[in-house]
């Protein structure tokens, strides 16, 4: 399969607006991958029109691709040819490393059409927003294998990874597929949460009852357990079990044999309440503990026990073999009602003790893994800040020809000038972005080819979900989960919040 098949489908699937031509265009795709008989081309297609790269980090991202040699005027290369590069790449290490990635990326690049150096570096960059997203390709994949689209999903939700699953479904059928089952040691796609605006609407759409659970600031683990042997996984299925020895010992204190859990993983004062966000990310990006925080480990779902599939049956279910499994004190905290007042009082008590909110849960609800579900609902507070934006980059994709990616300054009343807190895209409708991209150029001061610096005249609403220390910014903190809200032509820069407002939220 050339690359610049896969090219000229994610252009074609960036402009479809509709979900069923994105299905269809990907299908075929999928369809004339398959015909080949190469099962990896299959898998690589699915997780680079899904965005992401199956050795999931190489050392390369936009800073590295800024200036880009010609392009070819045939296209020559191969997606099993381009994946074997990018996994040369990423196992570059050592002294000279970086000039060596920066050639094998430059000969890479030089052997690619303008089409495909458009597709490579949006796929690098992190900027493949397309709209093929997990559902879509599911279906695709359902339609190209003439497989039943629930099959796929199911198969999808066991194995953890789609990829190998449409490989699976498009060269070995509903066989293939069939070997897909909860196995002890195989991560699998962890169930996720819709949002909910408060407590009330959380009861309201969950049918008038929840289980409440305390929505942690810490880290979200799997854990599996055989025997003695136990392996640690993040939320996107990375093993960091060396990592976390005081997971693995916990997990070995229940008395099970077998075991698939869902866990929060969290650094803890010593009054009990959680260090910032990014003291427990710390022991995540280390390969040991050395010096750094010991992490808590609290429990709060149970998939498989001993030899029983537990995912399919409801939330209440569940809990009940994880309280009789699981002492107190290393489960999370919860509570039952159908009280909004009841509610209220647990997400207050929730925040109070410093963590991010409630996550709302029918009792009824089976584990959905891998999937967005109603049956959980996120419920936590909504920060916001008014900042001034300083710069805007380019857009990509969809994007292109647009002014998108922000960057955001705080106030700083010891110097009067902007502190940058980092950037965001997130939350901009395609009103905005018409209208901040001929705003944008009115203010602007200079242009390097890919960021533009504007005057900093511009306050914009920014919610968020916290502040980490960070030393990539000048100002030493980043905001978490930024979006834009609005552009405040109501306010002045003078007026905007000053980094001591930011910095307060780490406390």
């Amino acid at each position: 399969m050339l690359l610049a098949d896969v090219a000229a489908a994610s252009a074609d699937i960036a402009a479809a607006s509709a979900r069923l031509a994105k299905v269809d265009r990907i299908a075929a795709l999928l369809a004339l991958t398959a015909a080949e008989g190469d099962a990896r081309s299959v898998a690589v297609t699915v997780s680079w029109l899904s965005g992401e790269l199956p050795q999931r980090q190489i050392g390369v991202g936009w800073a590295a691709l800024r200036s880009l040699p010609v392009s070819a005027q045939n296209p020559t290369l191969t997606v099993g040819g381009v994946d074997e590069r990018f996994t040369r790449i990423g196992a570059v290490s050592g002294k000279g490393s970086q000039a060596l990635r920066a050639e094998l990326v430059r000969e890479l690049f030089q052997t690619a059409t303008e089409a495909e150096q458009t597709f490579l570096r949006r796929l690098l960059g992190g900027e493949l927003r397309q709209g093929a997203l997990t559902g879509v390709m599911a279906d695709a994949v359902a339609r190209a294998s003439d497989i039943p689209a629930a099959e796929v999903r199911r198969a999808a939700m066991l194995a953890g990874d789609l990829p190998s699953v449409a490989a699976a479904a498009l060269t070995g059928g509903r066989t293939a597929l069939a070997e897909f089952r909860l196995q002890v040691g195989r991560p699998v796609g962890p169930m996720l949460a819709q949002t909910a605006t408060d407590v009330a609407d959380a009861l309201e759409r969950l049918g008038g009852a929840a289980i409440l659970e305390a929505k942690l600031d810490g880290a979200r683990v799997q854990i599996h357990r055989r025997g003695s042997a136990v392996s640690v996984f993040t939320r996107s299925l990375d093993d960091v079990t060396h990592r976390l020895p005081e997971v693995v010992e916990a997990t070995l204190a229940l008395p099970a044999t077998d075991l698939i859990a869902d866990a929060e993983a969290i650094a803890l004062r010593p009054d009990g309440r959680p260090h910032p966000f990014q003291v427990t990310a710390a022991r995540f990006g280390r390969k040991t503990p050395n010096h750094l925080e010991p992490l808590s480990v609290f429990f709060f779902d149970l998939l498989h026990l001993d030899g029983q599939d537990l995912l399919d049956l409801p939330t209440e279910h569940r809990l009940a073999s994880l309280d009789v499994l699981v002492p107190q004190d290393r489960r999370v905290d919860r509570v039952a009602t159908t009280d909004t007042a009841v509610a209220q009082e647990f997400l207050d008590r929730t925040l109070s003790a410093g963590h991010e909110g409630v996550m709302a849960k029918s009792p009824t609800a089976p584990y959905e893994a891998g999937r967005r579900g109603a049956g959980w609902l996120k419920v936590k507070p909504v920060h916001t800040l008014d900042l001034v934006v300083l710069a805007v980059e380019r857009g990509s994709g969809r994007r292109t020809g647009k002014l998108s990616n922000i960057h955001l300054g705080a106030r700083d009343p010891d110097t009067g000038g902007l502190v940058m807190l980092g950037k965001t895209f997130k939350g901009m409708t395609d009103a905005m972005l018409a209208w901040q991209t001929e705003h944008f150029r009115e203010l602007e001061v200079s242009d390097d080819g890919w960021v533009v610096t504007v005057r900093p005249e511009q306050v914009v609403e920014i919610a968020f979900d916290g502040v980490q220390r960070s030393s990539r910014y000048p100002g030493g903190v980043a905001l978490r989960f930024a979006r834009v809200l609005r552009y405040r032509d109501d306010k002045a820069p003078e007026e905007a919040d000053a980094i001591d407002t930011v910095r307060a939220f780490l406390r």
